[in-house]
């Protein structure tokens, strides 16, 4: 019986395949999703919508973006997730719905290693340390003074809990010995639009979002959390430089898939989107104005760098104590 039905597989098997490199030559036929688990604004928006314009413009199909905010991006994880397997579905990751959610949920509706299919890792870009001009510090280390003589008392915003901006917070405030207190916001727009209003001290936000807010005066940044400079904020310090030694936290965004998409269609779509990432116009936007750092990786690379960033982030949680407010 084991081998009849060896057999039969084997059968169904080579009969699926025509059908599949048929399926891949003749995609896409009709519309394609992009999720995002924010609202509109902020870079994963950003850049699910110029992905979308340039594939519609490429394929002659609509591309849509589907904004599905809240829960740490639960919600839209787990409908990307449950979508059927066919390339039509998307969604617009980042490190905290693949990397960091896993380890500081102690329940998730999905799991971003095998209910998904990676598609590219796309672009990486700095946080910045950002405080309210209310706030009496003009460095990391002046912060970390207000902070410790009055423990408990400031706060910081995040675009949720489990985001790059929420970690980043709860690394700083690891390192540097003080107690700060978090209130999560259901994206990184609304987190920004409370910072600017004075409703609460501090955020880490992506520089690409948050620099013009910098350079009209509105907030001050004080330091960004990757290992170097940022061209678009060459006077800002990094937060090693800025006294906090070991700190380095780099935010990545990636396109999936439902896992089971087939092979054929995936590789499709990384082309189209090493395609998308080569344009020039699109290299001004997000690298000469934003300060991504485009990457347009494999689907192979994707999925290995986001193992290294799960057992990464597990660590940091464990070490942090960072709970899901």
């Amino acid at each position: 019986m084991h081998i009849v039905a060896a057999l039969l597989a084997a059968a169904l098997a080579t009969l699926a395949a025509p059908v599949a490199a048929q399926d891949a030559a003749a995609y896409p036929a009709r519309t394609i999703r992009i999720v995002v688990p924010f609202p509109p604004g902020g870079v994963t928006d950003r850049l699910a919508r110029v992905v979308a314009q340039k594939m519609q413009e490429q394929w002659g199909q609509p591309a849509v973006v589907d904004n599905r905010p809240g829960a740490s991006g639960m919600i839209a994880a787990e409908q990307v997730a449950k979508s059927p397997p066919d390339g039509y579905t998307l969604m617009m990751g980042h490190i905290g719905t693949h990397a960091i959610n896993p380890s500081l949920f102690a329940k998730l509706p999905y799991d971003p290693v095998k209910d998904f299919a990676p598609v590219s890792l796309l672009v990486s870009v700095p946080n910045i340390l950002l405080v309210h001009p209310s706030v009496p510090a003009s460095s990391v280390a002046e912060l970390v003074a207000l902070a410790r003589a009055r423990p408990g008392t400031l706060n910081f915003a995040s675009p949720g809990s489990g985001t790059s901006g929420h970690m980043s917070a709860e690394l700083f405030k690891s390192l540097a010995g003080i107690d700060i207190v978090h209130v999560p916001y259901k994206g990184p727009g609304p987190a920004l639009q409370d910072l600017l209003a004075g409703q609460v001290n501090m955020l880490f936000d992506t520089v690409a979002s948050s620099m013009p807010q910098v350079r009209a005066g509105k907030v001050k940044g004080l330091a960004v959390t990757t290992t170097t400079r940022s061209a678009i904020a060459p006077d800002v310090p990094t937060m090693a430089e800025a006294g906090v030694a070991g700190y380095e936290i780099a935010p990545w965004f990636a396109a999936y898939a439902p896992a089971g998409t087939p092979a054929a269609v995936i590789d499709k779509l990384n082309a189209e989107m090493r395609r998308i990432l080569a344009l020039p116009d699109v290299r001004a936007a997000f690298v000469d104005q934003q300060g991504m750092t485009l990457i347009g990786s494999s689907p192979a690379d994707l999925g290995a760098h986001m193992q290294r960033e799960i057992a990464k982030w597990a660590q940091v949680v464990k070490a942090t104590g960072a709970k899901a407010d």
